[in-house]
């Protein structure tokens, strides 16, 4: 075997389909196949910059953007009336069709075999992987090996007292694989997140409540699927009111993050229910939307209650909720904690530093969301197969894309509580807008064999036609000016332009998305050509690499805290160097020197630090 994924999560099956994608054997050893891709908690795609990842993952070939088409009961793009660098696509998605649709896609996927096996430990021979250990004693052999294991590294469950080993409701836990990377040095942490109640919708009363339709036309996620002609769901909105607060204050001793039980990190920006109490004292409710999981069923997600409190307080809370009062819970929410690795101790492939051939992405990285793992699958998954291969690596900058943003973030920082992408964390955003993945990422997919010839020659196609409008717009002259001098215009449309001279009337033909991108580059061309030399400086810091070997500790008037991060981080470059927290620019200004001193055999200045 090529390659082993250990986990059938969002990111082991990314990471698989883009390793076979590349020609290489894979297996996925995972504990449950049929619960390959789950959605464990809300069933969705997409969000606040969320979607910007989900559409990176579609342009370099992934499952996500066509699984979320194929299987979306309501889609909406976020922040459609800002400007277009914030602006996100989301779907609700059928939760059983998009697992069964993605485990037919990667059964379809040549190279792909799937073992319902348990993983204890790793095989090495001297610095490198060598393959894994199964729980009775077999060891499979592999080239590479990727661990997307998610929560169910010791994972622990918490309903009030109640704790259950398992990563997921009604699955067991990995119990010994963390403790086997331990033994190899590696520094493992403990993380948590957690999960509302699930309730059966014929008990919930949506009069009174606020509906939110999905848009029309649906945004897609995928961009080859062209338009989407289906009905949609409705999700309906209601609050959290002062007798849940109470109730929850009340009953706070019994909340494991309050009483104790729990000790590990859980995700900041999107607390329990109990914490949003604590945290936010003041305010007089909570707002929480109301989901469909699937055409097929009548079980909806209380999205905005996430909840490890007692099972009768939790079914207490509800009974304070407008609509909810007697809302019958089918499942109810819990905590869940799990062994996780720092990702510090990867390289921007998300290779591991200290042994070769083996690559970590997903939740065990310290991320939580669907689209965070994915994209991190298809980083590990590329990258070990170009290791298996021999070939040069696969990374993405931060000025090219959310995912580089992100896997920039996890190697550099010392996450140690669960990452979760937004828009404010990507610098460049205005270039890196959603509508856009396709022209930044799919040339680089369709090098590396990820996407086919058809998808390549529609990019092509795209390319060709925003290329024509925009020189059409630079030389035609209406009312005395150029076309696209009205064009800029906040209130004008390309439409509107259009219709005002003869030659550009083809233009109202072309195709939305390229009408789109056309509208895009002209109005915003001033914003751009700045971001452009912004970009082209952070490009000179990152081409600026520093030696693998250097020794932080002997670089002369270096700070104390700066040959600490440093040398825990190992950057790969000057840029990286500035993004380490407790890194200023008076330390880099140092290492430089000392890397010029050493690349000209100088010896160290007098009065050098030991």
């Amino acid at each position: 075997m090529d390659i082993v994924v250990v986990g059938g999560g969002h990111a082991g099956a990314e990471a698989a389909h883009a390793a076979a994608r590349m020609g290489l054997s894979v297996a996925i050893c995972t504990l449950d196949p049929d619960r390959i891709a789950e959605m464990s908690c809300n069933p969705s795609v997409g969000g606040l910059a969320k979607g910007q990842l989900a559409r990176e993952v579609d342009a370099l070939g992934g499952l996500m953007g066509r699984a979320t088409d194929a299987t979306g009961i309501q889609f909406r793009m976020l922040n459609a009336s800002k400007g277009p660098a914030v602006r996100s696509p989301r779907a609700q998605c059928d939760r059983p069709l998009y697992q069964k649709w993605v485990q037919r896609a990667l059964e379809a996927t040549p190279g792909i075999h799937v073992a319902g096996v348990e993983i204890d430990g790793l095989w090495f021979e001297g610095d490198r992987v060598a393959g894994v250990v199964t729980a009775a004693g077999a060891e499979i052999a592999a080239r590479a090996v990727i661990l997307t294991t998610g929560t169910f590294l010791k994972g622990l469950m918490h309903t009030g007292e109640t704790r259950t080993v398992g990563g997921r409701f009604g699955e067991r836990s990995a119990e010994r694989l963390s403790d086997a990377l331990r033994r190899r040095g590696f520094e493992v942490g403990r993380l948590k997140t957690g999960t509302p109640p699930r309730l059966l919708g014929a008990t919930i009363d949506f009069r009174g409540l606020r509906e939110q339709r999905g848009d029309e036309p649906p945004p897609c996620f995928s961009f080859i699927t062209g338009a989407l002609d289906r009905p949609q769901r409705s999700c309906f909105e209601t609050r959290t009111s002062e007798a849940t607060a109470a109730l929850y204050r009340a009953n706070l001793h019994r909340a494991p993050m309050y009483s104790g039980q729990i000790t590990s990190a859980g995700p900041r920006y999107c607390p329990s229910l109990e914490d949003k109490f604590v945290r936010f004292p003041d305010k007089p409710d909570h707002l929480i939307f109301l989901e469909p999981e699937s055409n097929q069923n009548d079980v909806w997600y209380p999205s905005g209650i996430s909840t490890s409190m007692p099972a009768e307080v939790q079914d207490a809370m509800l009974k304070t909720i407008p609509g909810l009062r007697d809302a019958k819970v089918l499942r109810h929410g819990y905590a869940v904690e799990y062994d996780y690795v720092p990702a510090f101790q990867c390289r921007h492939t998300l290779e591991t530093k200290a042994v070769r051939g083996l690559f970590m992405a997903g939740q065990i990285n310290g991320t939580s969301g669907y689209e965070e793992a994915a994209a991190l699958g298809i980083v590990a998954g590329v990258n070990a197969a170009l290791k298996a291969r021999g070939e040069a690596p696969f990374i993405l900058r931060r000025d090219e894309s959310y995912i580089g943003v992100l896997v920039d973030d996890l190697v550099t920082r010392e996450i140690r509580e669960p990452y979760r992408m937004f828009t404010s964390r990507a610098e460049y955003r205005l270039t890196l807008r959603q509508d856009n993945a396709d022209r930044r990422l799919t040339p680089r997919a369709r090098r590396l064999g990820l996407v086919d010839a058809a998808r390549a020659a529609r990019l092509a196609g795209k390319e060709q036609s925003v290329q024509k409008a925009l020189d059409a717009l630079g030389r035609t002259v209406v009312d005395g000016r150029p076309a696209a001098t009205l064009l800029r215009a906040p209130e004008a449309t390309l439409d509107e332009v259009a219709a005002r001279a003869p030659d550009l009337r083809p233009l109202g033909a072309l195709p939305a998305d390229a009408r789109e991108q056309i509208e895009i580059e002209v109005k915003y061309a001033g914003f751009v050509r700045r971001q452009q030399a912004e970009i082209e400086e952070f490009r000179r810091r990152e081409n600026t690499l520093l030696p693998e070997t250097l020794d932080y500790r002997a670089v002369p008037h270096l700070s104390l805290e700066a040959r600490e991060k440093l040398g825990r981080v190992r950057p790969r470059s000057v840029g990286q160097a500035l993004r380490v927290p407790g890194v200023n620019a008076a330390d880099v200004a140092v290492l430089l020197v000392h890397v010029a001193r050493r690349s000209a055999g100088q010896p160290a200045p007098v009065g050098a630090a030991p």
